[in-house]
């Protein structure tokens, strides 16, 4: 079992298999083979469908204290080979193995309040006497989990977003469908074999590798698919919910995250903390600062220590103990990014520094004077790209908030409790970060955004919310005891 990754086998129907037809896993830092998986066909997925039926079964009356060990020895498993696991997202991703380390201790914390999170699974008593005529009657309701659960996961965070969807399906009870991003399968499988080395019984969990054009509508269509559990972007977001049909879905689905700095900010913190949040991964963070609105009179002070905090930014080799950050996921997606900074600055954008491009390395970037009407202005730049802007006060800088057709999270810098307050009432998004960048969180807390940054709420307990129902029981007795 533990060669399978370097095998380049997908798990799916409760084995490791190989196919003809295989996808390249390529370095996004010099574009060097890494591995490769099999390219999955839509006959292998409804493969996987018909394996995880029965496994939901399995699941379904798998007794809590079961589902509970099985996910604490995965923690500890990766735990157990945490460089491992580490060095994987480093090379098949964008993160530095700084970064990655991160990533790796987030799972097993994910995997850790999962399990935690199993046992709590509750429901309540119903007073049904409150109804006239019912004054014989007692029951209850309690959460049953929803069946076959689709996880489709990107490749920012390859191991812990697939953690956050696999560890609440399996602490609920579900079966689970993991469709890892083509271009960062890698850290799936790994976490794959971590759980079936703990003993999961193979059908509960499947790892299918493969395009989503091919693999992706026979997943979301299916019927005995009974929740779609997607994180990516907003244009694939509105796809799956065109063709999933009559089922639950979670989403999601990015940000264009501002963060509001006031001028009795401690501006030290408040540069280290955007600047930090603007360029980790890359700028490839659904949380990641794209916007910052400074009060006018702080407004160069802020922006020159700014500038000079990303200038100290180390670009190179990912897997240096040295590098801030490394590559964008691949040479297109940073020659996008090129594209929107190059017509910010065509219709009077400034730039302060970086903006250039060697391949899929695009340079930390900072704009000012950005006009409205740009794509960067408007939309989830998805790179290490951020804009300043002078603001007159709080009230200007939440209506440029609010301005944009996403609401993950913010964040604001204050030392005024009125004005924290009036921020958290009136700024429209998911998570509001006091004294914090938008991209603060932690795996326990409920996540997830309005507009189109989504619907629903991932955290463990919150996700497991979604990956159950309410079954309530009535009990009518031939007389009131009471």
């Amino acid at each position: 079992m533990k060669t399978q990754v370097i095998g380049h086998k997908m798990f799916i129907g409760g084995e490791w298999v190989a196919r003809e037809e295989i996808i390249e896993v390529r370095d996004p830092k010099d574009n060097s083979l890494i591995s490769t998986v099999p390219k999955a066909s839509a006959e292998d997925m409804l493969l996987a469908i018909h394996a995880a039926k029965e496994g939901a079964k399995i699941a379904a009356a798998m007794p809590v204290h079961e589902r509970i060990s099985i996910i604490k020895r995965a923690a500890k498993y990766i735990e157990a080979r945490h460089e491992t696991y580490a060095t994987i997202i480093a090379r098949e991703a964008s993160k530095t193995i700084r970064e990655a380390r991160k990533e790796v201790t987030r799972c097993i914390e994910t995997l850790e309040i999962s399990a935690e999170e199993a046992r709590r699974i509750n429901g309540e008593t119903i007073p049904f006497d409150q109804m006239p005529g019912s004054e014989n009657r007692v029951g209850y309701y309690y959460r049953f989990p929803i069946g076959i659960i689709a996880a489709i996961t990107p490749f920012n965070d390859p191991l812990n977003l697939v953690a956050h969807k696999v560890g609440p399906a399996l602490a609920s009870g579900n079966a689970i469908i993991v469709k890892p991003a083509t271009v960062t399968p890698l850290s799936a499988l790994l976490l794959a074999e971590a759980f079936i080395e703990s003993g999961l019984h193979p059908k509960i969990l499947t790892v299918i590798t493969g395009n989503g054009r091919e693999i992706g509508d026979p997943l979301v269509m299916h019927p005995d698919v009974r929740m779609i559990s997607f994180t990516g972007g907003l244009e694939a977001g509105l796809d799956i919910t065109k063709k999933a049909g009559l089922k639950k879905i979670g989403m999601e689905l990015g940000s264009n995250s501002p963060v509001i700095v006031l001028k009795d900010a401690d501006i030290n913190e408040a540069v280290e903390s955007t600047v930090s949040g603007a360029f980790w991964a890359a700028g490839q963070n659904c949380l990641g600062v794209q916007r910052v609105y400074i009060e006018e009179s702080i407004f160069y002070s802020f922006t020159n220590a700014f500038v000079k905090r990303t200038n100290q930014y180390q670009m190179g080799d990912k897997l240096s103990e040295l590098t801030d950050m490394g590559p964008m996921i691949t040479e297109k997606e940073a020659i996008r990014v090129e594209e929107w900074v190059n017509e910010a600055l065509q219709k009077g954008a400034n730039l302060l520094t970086g903006g250039k491009r060697n391949g899929a390395y695009f340079e930390p970037t900072v704009l000012v004077d950005v006009p409205e009407d740009c794509t960067l202005a408007n939309e989830e730049v998805f790179g290490p790209v951020v804009m300043l802007y002078p603001i007159a006060n709080l009230n200007a800088a939440i209506e440029k908030s609010n301005a944009v057709n996403y609401g993950l999270q913010a964040g604001i810098f204050t030392r005024d409790l009125e004005k924290a307050f009036e921020a958290i009432e009136k700024i429209d998004v998911g998570g509001l970060m006091v004294n914090d960048s938008s991209d603060y969180r932690i795996d326990g807390m409920p996540f997830g955004g309005v507009k189109g940054s989504g619907i629903g709420r991932e955290g463990i307990k919150f996700a497991i919310h979604e990956m159950t129902e309410p079954k309530v029981v009535c009990f009518k007795l031939s007389k009131s005891y009471k």
